[in-house]
């Protein structure tokens, strides 16, 4: 609903709430609370950043979000202003006289979101007094030793005394502010404790202790219902946490999860059922709505970003590996990226799967080459010398050969000059050739190349370096799979891999992310907005959405792994049979997959699934204010039943038509081009899309026209 506008928050009438009364957006006030406004730690952020527009257009200058302030963040990434609103002002400047260092700007980024942000270290002399209030709000002690959960208290204290201001001041507004996860929930909880006019949403994107059992290898989701949840946060020693995460869902007028799984773990972990008494909000799709910057590429300009990136990642194997003994036309590029947790992010099973999918290569003969990145971030001492090294000689290499070029060059323009045709056999002389092989003898590599780019501090310990010894993935001549381990986030600005993570999937042409806990799952979803075949879990809220919204998610490029009703060895056998079955499409059948992905970006998008945030800030009012604002226990315009139909073109999915062995990408089957119309099958997926998420205030435009990919 764009800016101007109102939102229907009454059901008075009779009429569905969605055409009931309306109360303007300008007597609202809407605050998003999150410890990753303008500060990237994890999935929180890319939620927040790629919503920000379509809320602003909502909100307009009625939508604020609440952070910390760091510094190095305040200076890359925020607009100083003053404030538009009279009751932010007030509350800004009524702290700041009380010692406390409050900034307000605006977010650089799509949409330009008002941000206000607080300094965590200038008001840490007053923690002894909040831990004390926060005891008397909800009984729940912080140990001193515990540093992040001190820095929660100052950041929620800090939220808390800014929402009350602006409340004092509000001038009949109604104020809504959304928490995202623990971190945020104790400005939530005194929010609560002080009895403040504000309606709350809280949101969770993983329950602590969720993410600490599973990383401990137990059957996390099949025996839900049988822990002792006290115990097994004390014996972990974040019983305090799971404490200020338990009183913020209990304290929250409506709690919302981001996926479905997540909400029957949250049941579980939590003792709250997501949504309201009515029960009609069983979760918020907050997962649903992605849609990245860079997806607002011309379709045209796809292709040669493209090539280049895979002409880098080509570069990138070339001084890895110094020689290689492998054809680049059939080299594939998979990857994993996110947070280190071995099991939970599924590396474990990933590179038993890798050692298998080396074995079959290797059988069949294969002359497919699989090159797999892991993008996470460890502790390190600096970069590996190895692939200095390498990364050297290939330079020398680059310069060799512009030398020799700009020499035959100069020698070809001189003869054409006279009239002449020059002897190629003689242009070059032995000079020249002494040169060439002098730069052939330096890429020789005696020892086996290195599968980490950088020293890892743990070395010995560290789980994905210790599994690649147990299965033996070295990086032999003779392996079909050779890994490297990129122990940091991607930048344009590193040395080794010069460029932003979202160039770096561009170039791949698969996203593996065969997670145990995953309550969302970000990573496939950027792929499938860019257009990248992915792998996900059954344990996965994305894996879980498409299973529902897609008949065949397997030819869409969307290959889910059961890992809740197989055991580990079946996943893994199953995550095996995909990467091979992957490894023997056609280049044909890889365009046709691509192609297929990127349309599915429809059903990740803000325009359409934004109304989830929409309805459930209307049923918050109902419950804060219910003498006000009265909402029925009705669901919003529901897609309940709606598959993603199955591809009618032939072959029905890219793996159909394959044969039992691997074969060369060049070959392709004549019928093929009769039977499957790219175009026509375009326009039948986005009208199958259109129709059941069709909205009044889905802004309306031509969608720009799905370019192929030269895979």
């Amino acid at each position: 609903m764009l800016r101007g506008r109102s939102l229907s928050v009454t059901s008075l009438s009779g009429l569905p709430v969605w055409e009931a009364e309306r109360l303007p957006v300008e007597d609202l006030l809407l605050f998003e609370v999150s410890w990753e406004v303008t500060n990237k730690v994890g999935g929180i952020c890319t939620v927040i950043q790629t919503k920000a527009k379509t809320t602003a257009d909502e909100w307009g200058e009625n939508y604020l979000l609440i952070g910390p302030y760091f510094e190095h963040n305040m200076k890359t990434q925020v607009e100083q202003c003053e404030p538009t609103n009279d009751a932010v002002r007030r509350a800004i400047d009524t702290m700041n006289k009380h010692g406390c260092q409050v900034y307000f700007g605006r977010w650089l980024i799509e949409g330009s979101p008002y941000v206000v942000l607080f300094d965590i270290s200038s008001s840490a002399w007053n923690l002894d007094r909040w831990k004390g209030d926060f005891w008397e709000a909800c009984s729940v002690g912080i140990p001193h030793h515990d540093r992040e959960a001190n820095d929660m208290l100052i950041f929620g204290s800090l939220t808390a005394w800014f929402l009350k201001e602006v409340t004092d001041h509000a001038d009949g507004k109604h104020v809504i502010a959304q928490f995202h996860e623990w971190q945020a929930g104790t400005g939530l909880i005194l929010s609560r404790a002080r009895k403040l006019p504000i309606a709350t949403i809280f949101t969770t994107h993983a329950t602590l202790l969720g993410r600490y059992l599973c990383a401990a290898n137990i059957d996390f989701y099949n025996q839900l219902d049988k822990f002792d949840i006290d115990k097994e946060a004390g014996e972990r020693q974040i019983y305090h946490r799971y404490c200020m995460e338990r009183a913020s869902v209990h304290c929250a007028h409506v709690f919302t999860t981001v996926s479905e799984i997540t909400a029957i773990e949250a049941e579980h972990m939590l003792k709250r059922k997501p949504g309201n008494p009515g029960g009609w909000l069983c979760h918020l799709l907050t997962h649903a709505a992605l849609l990245l910057n860079c997806c607002d590429l011309a379709w045209h300009s796809l292709a040669f970003r493209y090539h280049w990136v895979l002409e880098e990642l080509l570069e990138i194997a070339l001084f890895c590996f110094s020689h290689l003994d492998f054809d680049l036309e059939k080299t594939l590029f998979l990857f994993i990226a996110g947070r280190y947790e071995f099991s939970n992010k599924g590396a474990d099973i990933f590179l038993e799967s890798l050692s298998r999918l080396n074995f079959l290569l290797r059988m069949h003969k294969s002359n497919v080459t699989v090159v797999v990145f892991f993008i996470m971030p460890a502790k390190t001492n600096n970069f590996n010398v190895e692939t200095l090294k390498g990364q050297a000689v290939r330079k020398q290499l680059w310069d060799t050969v512009h030398s020799l070029k700009e020499k035959f060059g100069k020698k070809l323009y001189d003869g054409l000059l006279r009239g002449e045709i020059p002897d190629m056999n003689t242009i070059l002389d032995r000079d020249d050739l002494t040169i060439m092989k002098r730069a052939i003898f330096s890429t020789q590599r005696q020892s086996l190349p290195p599968v980490t780019t950088h020293n890892m501090i743990d070395d010995s310990t560290d789980p994905i370096l210790s599994t690649i010894r147990r299965i033996g993935l070295f990086n032999n001549r003779a392996d079909r799979v050779k890994v490297i381990l990129h122990p940091e986030f991607l930048s344009s600005t590193s040395p080794l891999l010069p460029m932003d993570y979202e160039e770096f999937v561009r170039g791949c042409h698969l996203g593996v992310f065969p997670s145990y806990y995953e309550p969302w799952g970000y990573t496939p979803a950027e792929c499938t907005v860019m257009g990248i075949p992915s792998v996900t879990t059954n344990l996965s809220g994305f894996g879980c959405f498409m299973q529902e919204h897609v008949a065949d998610p397997t030819a869409y490029g969307i290959y889910i792994v059961d890992r809740r009703f197989r055991s580990p060895d079946d996943s893994c056998n199953q995550l095996t049979q995909f990467l091979y079955g992957f490894c023997k499409q056609s280049r044909r059948q890889r365009i046709i997959q691509r192609n297929r992905t990127e349309r599915l970006s429809d059903l990740l998008d803000w325009r359409y699934l934004g109304r989830y945030y929409q309805h459930a800030r209307h049923m918050t009012l109902s419950r804060a204010f219910p003498d006000k604002f009265h909402l029925e226990p009705t669901s919003p315009p529901a897609t309940d039943g709606f598959r993603y139909p199955r591809p009618s073109s032939v072959p029905p999915s890219p793996s159909g038509s394959q044969t039992s062995s691997p074969q060369s990408s060049d070959v392709e089957d004549e019928d093929e081009d009769e039977r499957y119309d790219e175009e026509e099958e375009a326009e039948r997926d986005r009208l199958n899309i259109k129709s059941p998420f069709s909205l009044n205030h889905v802004p309306k435009g031509k969608k720009k026209l799905h370019g192929e990919y030269k895979n």
